[in-house]
């Protein structure tokens, strides 16, 4: 009976994971570009009272045995990288990607890292930056004169002068893309590294034939979080974990009628 009490705190444990997963993802309903994380479980080991397939008879199996799990465990919360709602910024520097792929930003330690959010602003030196003031990859540089800037489908990013018509290319955006995105390493900030299950980036131009998606100017994409989603699963989470705890109860009642029997 006491395999009961450690099963129901394994569910109990696991369902408290379940909500903390779900609260993260509430509270980054609203930020940009942010990707939600689904809670996953496992199954513990078995204890085999009798192990299918056991000889039954001199020329009989047992079809099925008997089996007692010892309870569960999160195995994983895997990124959903599901493409978020845009909402029109008419920011000149505000951009989606329509598609696969990812930013890639310079860290001040010089690694590489990734995003999805794509809310970038002009430094004093009039480089594209994050939030932070992390460089994106490769470097784009909006000189001074520049009267307007226009970033097209495919990440050429261009200029107008005053008094002139014609406009100057600066470069180009590039884009990354990984085989396992939900393998990437999340940093925090709307950061992600790369790991050995996420396998190596693929870059490429928006638009190419990497299946990376094109750009678009003015727009951000919203976190691709369902609040209502969130709350059912918070519900359905809620009472996983009283249902884990009436088990308790009733595995503590059960001893105590043991322990009354020499009464």
């Amino acid at each position: 009976m006491i395999r009961s009490l450690y099963s129901a705190a394994s569910g109990m444990t696991a369902q408290q994971m379940n909500v903390d997963n779900i609260a993260h993802n509430l509270a980054n309903a609203n930020t940009v570009g942010y990707k939600a994380r689904r809670a996953q479980f496992q199954d513990l080991l078995y204890q085999s009272m009798v192990q299918p397939g056991a000889a039954a008879g001199s020329q009989t199996v047992v079809p099925s045995g008997l089996q007692v799990g010892l309870g569960t465990r999160p195995a994983s919360n895997e990124i959903s990288f599901t493409q978020g709602n845009f909402v029109t910024t008419n920011n000149t520097y505000d951009l989606v990607i329509e598609g696969r792929g990812f930013f890639q930003i310079r860290r001040p330690n010089g690694e590489l890292a990734y995003t999805r959010a794509g809310a970038f602003h002009l430094d004093r030196d009039g480089n594209m930056v994050t939030a932070d003031g992390d460089l994106l990859e490769p470097q784009i540089t909006i000189p001074a004169e520049a009267q307007s800037v226009t970033i097209a489908a495919d990440g050429t990013v261009s200029y107008t002068q005053p008094g002139q018509t014609a406009a100057q290319v600066i470069g180009q955006i590039q884009l990354a893309n990984f085989t396992n995105p939900a393998g990437l390493n999340s940093l925090g900030r709307n950061l992600f590294t790369p790991t050995d299950a996420s396998g190596e980036a693929i870059v490429g131009v928006p638009g190419g034939q990497e299946g990376l998606g094109t750009l678009l100017q003015g727009y951000q994409e919203q976190s691709n979080v369902s609040v209502v989603e969130e709350f059912i699963n918070l519900i359905v989470a809620q009472r996983a974990y009283e249902a884990n705890s009436k088990v308790v109860k009733a595995s503590d009642e059960m001893y105590q009628q043991i322990n009354n029997l020499t009464r």
